[in-house]
Formats: C-alpha cells, sequence, structure tokens
C-alpha cells in the first residue's frame, strides 16, 4: 500500500493504518476506524476515491511468504518484524547467544526445542503442546525467553496475566499465534479445561464487549509460566497436552543478554529455515507423549494425584479428633463440600473423589440408597450434622489414623 494513502475501506467501514511509537524507539501499525466525512475534510472528494477497498477482514498467518492482501480481503494477521538473513553459511557462528539460549531453556530436549520454534515459524498453524516454563526461583530467564518470542513473531504474540484467561471476552488474544499467560495459578477445573480445549480446537469464538459472537479461524498455541512447580494447574496422568521444562536459574548476569538475542534474530531465523527437523509429526500435536513427557510433568502429575488425598485425610483426621465416632458415611459430594468449606479450594469434582475411594481406596458404596447421618461444616469451621439418603461409603477412623501416618511419613 502506498504511504501517501495510509486509509483503507473495508466493507462500508474506513480505517486509517496509524504508526504507534513505542517505548523502544520502534513503531507498530494499527487500524483505528476513520470518518470519511474526516477524510473529505482533510484531503478532499476525490482523494477518498482512492482509498484501497477491501470485500472484508481475513487472517492468514504466514511468516515466509507473508501477503498484506488475500483475494481482496485485509489481512489482519502482521508481518513478522525481521526477515531471515540472506546469508546461508556458517549460521551456528553468527547465533551463539541464541543457540545457548534456547539450550538453557530446553535442556536435554535442545533439538526439539529448535523443532518447536521451527514450527512456529514455517508451519504456523500447526498444533502444538501447551509449554510451560515452571521455577521456584527466580532470574531463570522465562520473561526473557517470552520477550524474545515477542520480538521474533510482533504483534503476532501476546501475553496476558492468569486471572484475565477466564473472561469470557478473548477478541485481544484469539487471532494470535502465541499466547503467553504468566503469573499462571489456575485453581478451577473449567479454567485448565478450557485450556485444554483450546490447545487442539481449530475453531473458536471471537467474543468482544458489546458484539455478537464470531466463529473464526483458531491457531493460537499456549505458553504458561510459572513460580509455582507443583500445583500450577490440574492435570493427571494420562494428559498429553503439556509439555513442562523446569527451568534453572541463569549463573551469569547479562544485562544486554535481550538486545544480544535480538540482533541475532535474522541470523537465528534462517538458521531454523536451513535446520532439517530433527523429529517427525507422530501426533495432532507434532511431538508424541512420550517426547514431552519431563521429570518436571511426574512431578506435577504425583503432586496433584496426591494432593486430593491429603486434603480428604487432612479433613477426616479433623471429623475424628473432634467427634467420638469410630466411622463416617459419606458420598462423593458430602467430602467435596466440606472441602470447600475448610480449604477454600475448587480443584476437583464428585468423580475425583469417588475415583479415589473406589480406585485408590478400594471402598464400596452400599449397593441401595440408605438413610445416613451427613456432615458438613458451618462456617466457622465446626461440623454439624443432619440426616439425608445416598449410596454412601463408610469410612473408619482406624482407616485414617493409619493413612495420615503414610502421609507424615
Amino acid at each position: 500500500m502506498s504511504q501517501k494513502i495510509p486509509y483503507i475501506r473495508v466493507g462500508t467501514t474506513y480505517y486509517k493504518v496509524i504508526e504507534k511509537p513505542l517505548i523502544s524507539g520502534d513503531k507498530t501499525s494499527v487500524l483505528v476506524r476513520w470518518n470519511r466525512e474526516t477524510i473529505v475534510s482533510d484531503h478532499g472528494k476525490i482523494y477518498v476515491s482512492t482509498v484501497p477497498k477491501f470485500d472484508g477482514f481475513c487472517c492468514i498467518p504466514e511468516h515466509l511468504n507473508y501477503r498484506q492482501i488475500v483475494q481482496g480481503f485485509y489481512n489482519i494477521y502482521n508481518e513478522i518484524p525481521f526477515a531471515p538473513s540472506s546469508e546461508k553459511e556458517n549460521l551456528k557462528n553468527n547465533i551463539p547467544f541464541s543457540l545457548n539460549f534456547v539450550a538453557h531453556i530446553f535442556g536435554e530436549q535442545l533439538e526439539m526445542g529448535l523443532d518447536y520454534l521451527k514450527i512456529l515459524l514455517q508451519f504456523p498453524t500447526q498444533i502444538l503442546p501447551i509449554l510451560c516454563l515452571v521455577s521456584k526461583e527466580r532470574a531463570t530467564g522465562k520473561s526473557t525467553f517470552i520477550k524474545w518470542l515477542r520480538e521474533i513473531f510482533g504483534l503476532n504474540m501476546t501475553y496476558i496475566k492468569g486471572d484475565s484467561f477466564g473472561s469470557q471476552f478473548n477478541s485481544d488474544w484469539a487471532a494470535m499465534l502465541l499466547v503467553a499467560i504468566d503469573e499462571v495459578f489456575f485453581d478451577k477445573k473449567e479454567i485448565t479445561e478450557r485450556l485444554k480445549y483450546l490447545s487442539t480446537t481449530n475453531k473458536d469464538k471471537l467474543e468482544a464487549k458489546g458484539k455478537d459472537k464470531e466463529e473464526i479461524d483458531f491457531f493460537a498455541k499456549f505458553i504458561l509460566c510459572s513460580n509455582n512447580e507443583e500445583n500450577f494447574i490440574q492435570i493427571d496422568e494420562n494428559e498429553i497436552r503439556f509439555w513442562i521444562l523446569k527451568i534453572n536459574p541463569i549463573k551469569t548476569e547479562n544485562t544486554e543478554f535481550l538486545n544480544n538475542l535480538i540482533s541475532e534474530i535474522p541470523y537465528f531465523l534462517r538458521f531454523l529455515i536451513e535446520r532439517p527437523f530433527s523429529t517427525e509429526k507422530k501426533t495432532r500435536m507434532w511431538f508424541s507423549a512420550d517426547e514431552i513427557r519431563t521429570k518436571a510433568l511426574q512431578k506435577l502429575v504425583f503432586k496433584n494425584n496426591n494432593k486430593l488425598e491429603s486434603k480428604i485425610i487432612e479433613l477426616l483426621y479433623e471429623f475424628f479428633e473432634s467427634n467420638n465416632d469410630e466411622e463416617i458415611n459419606v458420598v462423593p459430594q458430602d467430602l467435596l463440600n466440606m472441602i470447600i468449606r475448610m480449604f477454600r479450594l475448587t480443584y476437583w469434582t464428585r468423580n475425583d473423589i469417588r475415583t479415589l475411594l473406589k480406585e485408590t481406596w478400594k471402598l464400596n458404596p452400599q449397593n441401595n440408597g440408605l438413610t445416613y447421618i451427613r456432615y458438613d461444616l458451618d462456617f466457622a469451621g465446626i461440623f454439624y450434622q443432619n440426616n439425608s439418603v445416598g449410596r454412601y461409603f463408610t469410612i473408619k477412623k482406624d482407616f485414617i489414623l493409619n493413612k495420615r501416618v503414610e502421609m507424615l511419613n
């Protein structure tokens, strides 16, 4: 588009392409609605007839063969800020910071990490695992990795806070290539389920305030960052969508490290293009479950699986300490209600508790619905009782005491 005509008409609406200044000193192009009468007032009626016209918007992610105009539609996907270097020889010598940094982030899975970045560059619509960078320690490079990717993919990447991911409105990130979510702590299972759904779907509903929902092609990949290694998200042992990496601290601080990475981007892009894949596409998420199974994932699964059990043991231990009963009759909903009341946790469902009681503790419910004394907690944390009917499980005091000893040891 000629710089002398910074306007476009999409459908019946006019827009101005504005070069918005950034703190870094660079500029970024943004589309802003513009009134036709204002254009006429500023440039005259004849000028308006020269404004390029398009049938509508589209979102076609391309990096190496980017097209602003696709079959009469204006592409809202952004061109990446850097073009690959034309040099093809001795590329590794030109990207020492980049290769060392990718090795730091991906560790023993360096080659898979380079494959991941190559896929982002060359096959932006390819589904990929949810990449999770976790560490209790500071100065690990998690934030630098996110900033580096933002420099590489420009306005096609965004990052949001974990609490805003649960919002119904997604217009600010639904058409992105990468969505980085910082300070992740998903304590509600429905948020985790939404994340898992979005990581594998190719369609989603775009929803903005005051506008109707619109179905769009969805190709975003998620990167989660968390300082909580053990329970930032609830997943089970059969989960195959998460690639969890424990990131170690960077030993020596370099205040110019990000700038060094940025200076290497053109050479790094060329390196990714020329470098052959080290893996083959084995699943819809490219990598197999075995390839992305890490110690950090196994640790998270172990803690998740044992956390529910530990909370039930703690709850029932408190019950038997405050009552003279030798056993308690419960249905899964009873335990769920008391866990929510005692610990303010909403991770689990009745089915999670039922599975633990039957498969882990090997308990069986009554064959029929029978009357039993149901216990609950009031707001002061005191157990109270009433009558109920259900296919209850019977849990004995000695069983819980033994379980508690095992847990403490």
